[in-house]
């Protein structure tokens, strides 16, 4: 049998959550196959229950389902549970406004049906580094968000560079690049941000969101019209993205 990845060390616990026996048995076995130790659930309770009794590292969650549905188990995992635990949802065609609803109370990332095999496991490898980016002091006290030498945020200095040159950012520019890129890879949606910058009571402006992100991409980016950092997730929000060496 071939050696995975994960032989001989610790395998992420993954968790998956769908009322389709065809997805949650084909799931289990493609991810089983990548070295992750996986279990399922096929309803909103079981799901609940798994994550409080086995505390997985991952939670990949149908929104449709009986009993309790995607958005009210994000909820209560989010309020009830206090679990930071990853999450991505999985969602039909044509159910945008629950899969930014589920967004916005605290899911991770999503994946609309159907999906290929290799799109999933990059978005499974993002959301486990983003967890243990978070609970590895050394990584989330660093200062310094990112530097690969032709952008560089230093968060304690509150200071940004563009090719060794300092970028002059106002405060509300500031803010919304260090909340993005406080996430790396992970999608952040309108809503989330509008809050963020402006308060509760705003939600809905997400015209200021693309005069805020125009100016931020103008000021970082090499082009900005095909961004590098800052990616557009149409209609759903942004994403900051951490480029490998060798996309630079």
């Amino acid at each position: 049998m071939a050696k995975t990845q994960f032989d001989s060390i610790y395998k992420p616990k993954i968790l998956v959550v769908d009322d389709e026996p065809a997805i949650t048995i084909g799931l289990k076995r493609q991810l089983s196959s990548q070295g992750y130790e996986v279990r399922t659930a096929s309803g909103g309770v079981q799901a609940l229950e798994e994550i409080e009794q086995n505390s997985p590292d991952l939670v990949i969650l149908d929104l449709m389902m009986p009993d309790l549905d995607g958005l009210q188990v994000t909820r209560e995992v989010r309020r009830r549970i206090l679990s930071n635990v990853p999450i991505i949802v999985l969602s039909a065609r044509g159910e945008s406004r629950q899969k930014v609803e589920a967004l916005d109370l605290g899911a991770d990332d999503y994946l609309t049906k159907p999906f290929g095999l290799d799109e999933l496991l990059a978005r499974v490898r993002v959301a486990l580094r983003h967890r243990q980016q978070l609970s590895n002091p050394m990584v989330s006290a660093s200062p310094t968000i990112i530097n690969d030498d032709f952008l560089t945020i230093d968060l304690e200095k509150h200071l940004v560079y563009k090719e060794g040159q300092e970028i002059k950012l106002t405060p509300k520019q500031y803010e919304t690049l260090k909340f993005l890129a406080s996430n790396p890879d992970k999608l952040i949606t309108h809503q989330m941000l509008l809050h963020h910058i402006w308060g509760p009571e705003y939600g809905k402006e997400t015209q200021y969101l693309h005069v805020l992100i125009g100016q931020l991409r103008q000021k970082l980016e090499s082009d900005s019209a095909t961004p590098r950092y800052i990616l557009t997730e149409p209609g759903l929000g942004y994403r900051f993205r951490l480029p490998e060496r060798n996309d630079i």
